[in-house]
């Protein structure tokens, strides 16, 4: 008996575990992203649900598992012919954040196809997959190179690997599940919408609930086997009827009048391509079997809607997801002929059981305790939390926070020189996708051969190997891995003047403007954030570095104005974050960005001097910055230049920071760079 946590056993969020079984019945739906807070069993929830499904049956002996009645003609281990089959229980493969290209793909031994021209492939986690479940915990930390690998695999069902002219392809048809922390940053667009639906999870705040998750946590913990056999008899009848809905899918009928809801509702919202309108029609269509019915009603419509919509709808990473049910029940009404509550009641076993039926979710919103009116956008502060003190002495002079101009394209800042960091889009790195640059003697196992290289070694040693027909003689010390050039992910530290001489209203609105175009770019080239904001007497840290830009829109919203200008504070509180994340992350190369006029009016008894003092500290250790220089008016001192200059960066004006400028280019960082070194070696 398995000692894995009962799906039945897991307490209230009804949306998630309604998901999941939907997907379970029909796997066309696409999968499941469950977005949630820590600590709330999203991963428990996944994987238990790989308890509840059917047994697939298998060629015997086959590692790519094909189906005996229908086995892919192009298997690595076929043809199978008249294979005998055999049934094992469905998969869930976990994907690690951590994990190699070859451990999720597939690894070719490049020697022995060089060699003696055999295919020698070891499966990965893609192939393991097959027929089950693929489940990435913190999906949103994935890299984006194995994030590319699961898009190509869930849009074609079939798994490529090429390696310098060897090809292997299987087949790769999985239901995709993730989990992730809002918190810890958003995913790509590509990959949010290849998920079928989305759940939103989060803590109950009924204290009963909340009681009885901790007493069967605990129960189970004391005695896994004998809690799993208490709950035994609902496992059971939960999977026979999966089995069920599954077989009564195929006779389920989607109606014109249905389709036609689907499509305005999708339109209604705006969301991107028809992917929404067929996971729409897909998931109704689910949710009719789960229910016993064998046609699809405006309810099934609306429980479809409010799990495959609200991912889709997000313009931008700020945007909280979520859908707005008053509109959403309009459009129905409109387009069906009468409002949703009008329908007919569900049938059959769709009246109760985990998941409850079609009229038994909300649908992506996260469960609400007493006194809730509805879901707090993922950046928002826990409503019942104390407000964040302000900084000590801040409060002479302060004004209230205003509101961030639009958001624009901004020209590409970037770190100069050849880092090693994580992959991204922002500055030029070493790393295992790219152009070719070289070549290198492979310190571990070989990833990427440089073959011209390899063949250039083994060349000079053929007739000594005693070389007698058309194949190369290949030894291990022959090979050699390619070094490639692509794009690294950096950190980008913030540090925000936010004293009395930035706060006229105008001036801020346009500062936060620029500095939240700043953040959207640093979401599209997959960078860490962070946030360091000053005025007053005092510096602080708004917002820790994180891959979560929202979280940082957010902090940046609120942010009010007033005081005296504590430059050289806030540049020695951007040197101490700085110095704590080189050391957890010392790969990932910083560039800190000053959004500041340039004047020092705060923080000792000479604040100009101790503001360049502060300066040259980041310039010893080499640290790439940026001036954002939000001087206005017809009169310019110019200070934000000589900061730049002190720095050892440069300075940009707000106008010169827009990609769309033509008041000029933005000066180049690495160019800046240069000068810099020269003149330290010249001092």
């Amino acid at each position: 008996m398995s000692t894995r946590y009962p799906f039945t056993a897991v307490v209230g969020m009804d949306d998630l575990r309604l998901a999941l079984l939907l997907n379970a019945v029909s796997p066309a739906v696409g999968g499941v992203l469950v977005r949630g807070e820590k600590g709330t069993a999203k991963s428990t929830a996944v994987r238990a649900l790989a308890e509840l499904l059917p047994e697939v049956p298998v060629v015997a002996g086959c590692r790519f598992s094909c189906d005996p009645d229908s086995p892919d003609l192009g298997c690595p281990d076929g043809p199978h012919g008249n294979a005998p089959g055999t049934a094992r229980p469905a998969r869930m493969v976990e994907l690690p954040v951590g994990a190699s290209e070859d451990r999720l793909v597939g690894a070719l031994d490049i020697e022995k196809a060089l060699a003696d021209g055999v295919k020698a492939f070891e499966p990965g986690l893609l192939a393991a997959a097959h027929r089950g479940i693929l489940y990435v915990d913190e999906v949103n930390l994935l890299s984006d190179h194995l994030i590319d690998h699961l898009l190509d695999a869930a849009a074609m069902g079939a798994s490529h690997v090429e390696r310098e002219g060897v090809s292997v392809r299987h087949a790769a048809r999985f239901l995709l599940v993730g989990t992730m922390n809002p918190e810890e940053g958003e995913l790509r667009p590509q990959l949010l919408d290849r998920f079928g639906l989305t759940v939103e999870v989060a803590a109950s705040r009924d204290p009963e609930q909340r009681v009885e998750v901790v007493r069967r946590r605990l129960a189970f913990e004391d005695d896994p086997a004998a809690f799993a056999a208490r709950w035994a008899g609902e496992e059971s009848a939960l999977r026979e009827r999966i089995v069920a809905a599954r077989t009564l899918l195929p006779r389920v009928t989607l109606g014109d009048a249905v389709l036609l809801q689907i499509a305005a509702t999708c339109a209604a919202f705006e969301v991107d391509g028809m992917r929404a309108d067929i996971v729409m029609a897909r998931a109704a269509t689910a949710l009719a079997a789960w229910a016993g019915r064998t046609e699809v009603t405006s309810e099934d419509v609306r429980q479809a809607a409010l799990l495959a919509l609200p991912h889709r709808r997000r313009r931008s990473p700020f945007d909280a997801p979520g859908l707005d049910e008053d509109k959403l029940d309009e459009t129905l009404e409109q387009f069906g002929g009468g409002a949703p509550d009008d329908d007919p009641e569900p049938e059959g076993p769709g009246d109760g059981g985990p998941g409850g039926g079609p009229d038994g979710g909300g649908g992506g919103v996260p469960p609400q305790g007493e006194g809730t009116e509805g879901p707090a956008p993922e950046s928002a502060e826990v409503p019942d939390r104390a407000p964040a003190p302000a900084p000590q002495g801040s409060g002479a002079g302060e004004r209230a926070a205003v509101k961030a101009a639009e958001p624009f394209r901004t020209k590409v800042l970037s770190v100069p020189g050849l880092g090693e960091g994580a992959a991204g889009r922002r500055s030029r790195a070493r790393t295992e996708h790219g152009r070719t640059t070289g070549s290198t003697r492979p310190r571990g196992a070989l990833t990427k051969l440089h073959l011209a290289a390899t063949v250039q070694a083994a060349a000079p040693h053929q007739r000594a190997r005693g070389r007698s027909g058309p194949g190369l003689v290949v030894r291990r010390d022959d090979l050699r891995q390619a070094t490639r050039e692509g794009r690294e992910g950096n950190l980008v530290l913030f540090a925000v003047d936010a004293s009395g001489s930035m706060a006229a209203r105008q001036r801020m609105s346009a500062v936060k403007g620029a500095v939240l175009s700043l953040l959207l770019d640093a979401y599209q080239r997959r960078d860490k954030v962070g946030l360091v904001t000053f005025r007053g007497r005092d510096a602080e840290v708004a917002l820790p570095p994180t891959s979560s830009v929202d979280a940082a829109a957010a902090r940046l919203e609120k942010l009010p104005t007033g005081g005296r200008t504590p430059l050289s504070t806030g540049l020695l509180k951007a040197h101490d974050v700085l110095r704590v994340e080189r050391l957890r992350d010392p790969s990932r190369r910083p560039l800190l960005v000053v959004v500041t006029d340039g004047r020092a009016t705060g923080g000792g008894a000479d604040p100009v001097a101790l503001a360049a003092r502060a300066a040259r500290l980041h310039a010893a250790e080499g640290t790439a910055s940026v001036v954002v220089d939000c001087e206005t008016g017809p009169v310019r001192l110019g200070l934000a230049g000589t900061l730049a200059r002190e720095l050892g960066g440069t300075a940009v004006t707000l106008d010169e920071l827009r990609a769309d400028s033509i008041a000029g280019l933005v000066r180049d960082v690495q160019a800046a760079d240069r000068t810099t070194q020269t003149a330290w070696r010249a001092a």
